[in-house]
């Protein structure tokens, strides 16, 4: 059994998948997400090696809390970057009954060997995914997070192909990702998909600022502010319309 690199782990996340979630925090990102509020999980070589059994004993000891609905959450940090180590985690946790969600960006991901086999074994073993789209449009997604997005809205489509359960993540930054045109493009792209459960819009908030600071980085969003209440009601308006027709 492999170890993985964990970040930190946290007994009672409420806004981590349906229910109470018992969270892990994997160590380690390839994006570089403007807003991030875990710049503390970039570092693939940081973090604390853990093996599967650890981590879940100490989710068995929170799993009185989780009623019908909770289950174990694997966040970031991006833990597809770790796939292998995923792959044997979640295998151990449906042994033992438990509902798994992955919480991803999608960068890594890639129809190619060997990462393509391992990613097909982790969708069948995982309940739902949790995924972020950053922006619909690969230029904007390349000046927000140093990477272009081709590969993630693939993943997409991957999951929607396969019919496994999603639910869409959009982080609401003023200048950013809140331009009218971008959200219905957005909205398009996702009719196009089978499988999107829920839309949650994350309206933005400089609350991890502080740790930029603390690992000497420049932190680019100081003077943004969080979106009003009327812009976070025009997203979510444009994103959760019905389908078209």
């Amino acid at each position: 059994m492999r170890q993985g690199r964990v970040h930190s782990l946290e007994s009672f996340g409420s806004v981590d998948g349906p229910g109470v979630r018992f969270v892990i925090f994997m160590q380690g990102c390839r994006l570089r997400c403007r807003y991030c509020h875990n710049p503390d999980t970039w570092r693939t070589d940081g973090g604390t090696r853990m093996y599967p059994d650890e981590i879940l004993d100490r989710a068995e000891r929170c799993r009185p809390y989780w009623g019908n609905d909770g289950g174990i959450t694997v966040s970031g940090g991006e833990p597809l970057l770790q796939i292998e180590f995923l792959v044997e985690l979640l295998r151990e946790a449906k042994r033992r009954g438990m509902h798994v969600c992955v919480d991803t960006a999608g960068q890594p991901f890639t129809r190619s060997e060997p990462f393509y086999s391992s990613f097909r074994e982790l969708c069948g073993l995982c309940d739902l995914f949790l995924a972020d789209i950053k922006h619909i449009d690969s230029a904007a997604h390349r000046v927000l997070t140093g990477a272009d997005n081709s590969n993630i809205l693939d993943m997409f489509r991957f999951l929607s192909d396969i019919g496994k359960p999603v639910w869409i993540r959009y982080v609401l930054v003023p200048g950013l990702t809140d331009d009218d045109n971008a959200l219905h493009r957005l909205r398009m792209f996702m009719d196009t998909l089978c499988n999107v459960e829920r839309i949650e819009v994350l309206p933005y908030h400089n609350m991890g600022a502080y740790k930029w600071d603390e690992l000497g980085v420049h932190y680019t969003l100081a003077d943004t502010q969080p979106p009003t209440a009327q812009r976070v009601k025009n997203a979510n308006d444009i994103l959760k319309a019905s389908p078209r027709s």
